[in-house]
């Protein structure tokens, strides 16, 4: 296994503030306070972390609908892990342009391999590769050349 990253460990902070937000119904800024609070922070890139929050936590309904047309259920119905994962992926394609698409989704399916369900790695991979192929078409046509 990979050591984890600063930016890895920013994903796996807002992993887990999606999650209390799905579950708990916390206020964003609630959320973020405690988790830049939290020990695991200071191991974790703070300026990612906080652009990252910004964009999924403002965003997050209109992230949803860009990703829902991809997936085989409705959004409602994913594992809350998932559901942020391919909230953050989808974030990421969209917005950080400078990431190249490979590493959203690799970045996606390693968290989903160490907080998700059995097989959920395997759905974030397959569902943030089709849209990637619908984003970021340019970028996957000059990968294959």
């Amino acid at each position: 296994m990979r050591p984890v990253t600063a930016r890895r460990r920013a994903r796996e902070l807002v992993l887990q503030g999606l999650y209390e937000r799905q579950l708990a119904g916390s206020a964003d800024d609630t959320i973020a306070a405690n988790l830049m609070a939290s020990a695991g922070f200071v191991q974790a890139d703070g300026d990612y972390f906080r652009e990252l929050w910004r964009g999924v936590s403002g965003g997050y309904d209109q992230l949803l609908q860009t990703v829902a047309p991809k997936l085989d259920r409705k959004p409602a119905e994913l594992a809350p892990i998932e559901r942020a994962l391919l909230v953050m992926g989808t974030w990421e394609l969209v917005h950080r342009l400078d990431i190249p698409y490979r590493v959203v989704i690799d970045e996606a399916v390693e968290v989903a391999k160490s907080y998700g369900g059995t097989d959920g790695y395997k759905f974030v991979n397959g569902v943030l590769d089709k849209l990637a192929g619908e984003l970021r078409a340019a970028e996957m046509r000059g990968a294959e050349r």
